[in-house]
């Protein structure tokens, strides 16, 4: 089970570097204004949401402990990255202020699962 668990963490792992990724690449194109969501952002938030909960299924499967409250911060906080990624995907430009939130909400996932213990 811990070889499985490893896996799904790894491709959480691959997910939250795709939608971090894409943001860092248009990160200078929002100068300009110019900065879109790219496809790599909206399958990057997809893998995340999926792999996050399989593991916490497989976590509760393996008898470990589930922070739930933890968890359901991090999927509230993925759901609104996910609704503004995936409503404005086809735009050839995205409001400065959505991206700027897309990139925010990725960075405080990302210390939420790494710093809350």
């Amino acid at each position: 089970m811990d070889v499985l668990i490893n896996v799904f963490v790894a491709l959480h792992i691959i997910g939250i570097a795709s939608l971090l990724g894409g943001f860092l690449t248009q990160m200078k194109a929002m100068g300009p204004g110019t900065a879109r969501f790219t496809p790599a952002m909206l399958h990057g938030a997809l893998t995340m949401l999926v792999t996050g909960v399989a593991l916490v299924g497989l976590n509760q499967a393996d008898d470990q402990t589930v922070n739930n409250v933890k968890i359901g911060i991090k999927l509230a906080l993925l759901v609104v990255i996910l609704a503004l990624v995936y409503v404005k995907r086809d735009e050839e430009k995205v409001d400065k202020g959505a991206f700027i939130a897309v990139g925010a909400l990725t960075t405080v996932n990302i210390f939420i699962a790494t710093v809350w213990t």
